[in-house]
């Protein structure tokens, strides 16, 4: 599964978040076009901080849907259409196969606090 994410990623992704995971320059400023750049995936981006069913719909969705902000825009598409669940789930696999142990323990804590039952 990582050896497919790794192949994915570096198709479909490392153009914009970079081969290394290193987002555009300048990424949590807007450009010219009012966008923000792409940001990193390793551990110096916001990545890591959302659980995975998150991460997922962005891919998935984009981030306007996924974030349910309809007037949003970004560079970013949609890859619903041309990934498979299991494809974005390999890539993912391999961005967090990227971090270190401290911040796959973290995003491990935020993905179980994301899975617990809401308390009325």
């Amino acid at each position: 599964m990582l050896q497919r994410g790794e192949q994915l990623y570096q198709a479909r992704c490392a153009s914009c978040h970079g081969a290394n995971l290193e987002g555009q320059a300048n990424w949590r400023e807007r450009g010219v076009d009012g966008r923000l750049p792409a940001p990193p995936h390793d551990e110096s981006g916001h990545t890591w901080h959302h659980p995975d069913d998150v991460l997922i719909r962005i891919t998935k969705e984009g981030v306007a849907k996924a974030a349910g902000l309809p007037d949003y825009v970004s560079n970013m598409p949609a890859f619903g259409d041309s990934l498979s669940d299991a494809d974005i789930v390999a890539v993912l696999s391999w961005i967090k196969s990227r971090w270190s142990q401290d911040i796959q323990g973290h995003h491990d804590g935020i993905n179980r606090q994301a899975n617990q039952p809401s308390q009325p």
